[in-house]
């Protein structure tokens, strides 16, 4: 015999003394009827946000506060593109000949694409999938050059500059040594730093996953930014 339920309540808690730039922002679902949403604020002084449906999400968006002044920031960035045959291959800006290339929204230039991350994760900023994402036409096929210019552009307003990259491809094939020169100028002045600070390396996958077989390519970049 089925028994009756209560409708299940979901909460969100929140400082109610929470300052002004931090009050959050709720973003709801458009089929989520706002009649179920409720807003209370408790003796704790807590704000509680209750849903009276069991299946409902919501998501609560906070204003971060302003970027903490320091003299360093460090961010790590990561990507990883399948590769076909009928694109080109396209590392740090650089055409590099191959009978594949990276599959991808953009360009699929591996190499830029975690360059970008690791900028904006050093200034607290969220993913090149969230500023860039894949599913706006206007980005199709776009070159990820436009996407360095902006991180380096948040990263000018922000008062900090490279203080130096470090940056590992990770392929079977092709060969990225005789292109290392080219890419690591291009990608210097793309970011609008001194070549001696921008490293470059490349390491196989010794034939192991899809790295290893020819089907993707991989980059890490590690960056560091200093106070100008």
């Amino acid at each position: 015999m089925a028994m009756a339920t209560s409708p299940v309540f979901s909460s969100v808690v929140l400082p109610a003394k929470t300052p002004t730039t931090l009050r959050p922002k709720l973003l709801l679902p458009s089929s989520l009827n706002h009649k179920n949403l409720h807003l209370q604020s408790s003796k704790r002084g807590l704000f509680s946000v209750a849903m009276a449906s069991p299946t409902a999400s919501i998501e609560v968006e906070t204003t971060k506060k302003p970027l903490k002044v320091l003299p360093f920031r460090v961010g790590h960035g990561f990507d990883l593109h399948r590769l076909e045959p009928g694109y080109p291959l396209i590392i740090g800006g650089i055409d590099i000949p191959h009978d594949r290339g990276c599959e991808a929204h953009s360009d699929g230039d591996v190499l830029l694409h975690c360059v970008v991350d690791a900028i904006l994760g050093a200034l607290g900023l969220p993913d090149i999938g969230q500023i860039f994402p894949d599913n706006d036409p206007k980005w199709k096929g776009c070159a990820s050059s436009v996407f360095i210019k902006e991180a380096v552009r948040l990263m000018d307003e922000a008062g900090y500059e490279i203080g130096n990259l470090d940056a590992t491809l990770i392929l079977q094939r092709p060969k990225v040594s005789p292109h290392k020169e080219n890419i690591r100028a291009n990608l210097s002045a793309l970011l609008g730093a001194d070549p001696s600070v921008i490293n470059l390396k490349a390491k196989t996958h010794e034939k192991v996953d899809s790295l290893g077989e020819n089907r993707s390519i991989a980059a890490h970049t590690v960056v560091l930014l200093m106070r100008k």
